[in-house]
């Protein structure tokens, strides 16, 4: 999916030209990285905020167009009120082709419902993650990564090695092959899961 927003430079900076900015449903923002210098900008806030609703804006190539031209960005940051739905700033980073992004990407999880350990034994599903870190060049950055349920028995769970990768990403290195989801027994706990750990 590609999403495309509007911007102007900002000139004019500090707190009271923000405040300003805001009561004009304007967000200040900021684009940062590549060869260029960092530059201060303004966005429609309802615009903005209808974006930020979809989840794939947040892990998707943004094309920025600001004053008439484009550059290609990733989102990087939000800050929000404590409790208006308003969004007070935001941050932009600048995408190269030729480098590899780092960037979470949302885990969608599929098939719970016929999962064996659900369907058929009345288990849980423990989503232990719901997004992952990966690192890949602009043109390969899924919007999301799949996790299929289908085969889950109760007791049974998907670790990070287990994820199907779209062709170009790889998984940001972590400590231990941790585990992004798996199927407990009512009361919660996984003793076939247990059982297993302690055989090994």
């Amino acid at each position: 999916m590609t999403f495309e927003l509007i911007a102007q430079a900002r000139t004019l900076q500090g707190t009271g030209a923000s405040r300003r900015l805001r009561r004009a449903a304007k967000v200040p923002g900021i684009v940062y990285g590549g060869a260029a210098a960092a530059q201060s900008i303004e966005v429609d806030h309802n615009d903005l905020l209808l974006k930020l609703k979809k989840e794939a804006f947040h892990s998707s190539i943004i094309n920025l167009v600001i004053d008439g031209k484009k550059e290609q960005v990733l989102l990087r940051d939000t800050q929000r009120h404590a409790y208006k739905l308003q969004v007070l700033h935001v941050d932009f980073q600048r995408v190269d082709a030729t480098h590899e992004l780092h960037i979470k990407v949302p885990l969608h999880f599929v098939n719970e419902e016929i999962a064996p350990g659900v369907k058929l034994n009345g288990g849980l599903v423990n989503h232990v993650m719901t997004e992952v870190e990966v690192h890949c060049l602009a043109g390969d950055l899924p919007e999301f990564i799949e996790v299929d349920l289908a085969a889950l028995k109760i007791g049974d769970s998907i670790h990070l090695s287990q994820l199907k990768l779209p062709k170009g990403v790889k998984l940001v290195h972590h400590t231990g092959d941790d585990v992004v989801v798996g199927v407990v027994g009512k009361g919660g706990s996984s003793d076939a899961a247990e059982g297993e750990a302690a055989a090994e």
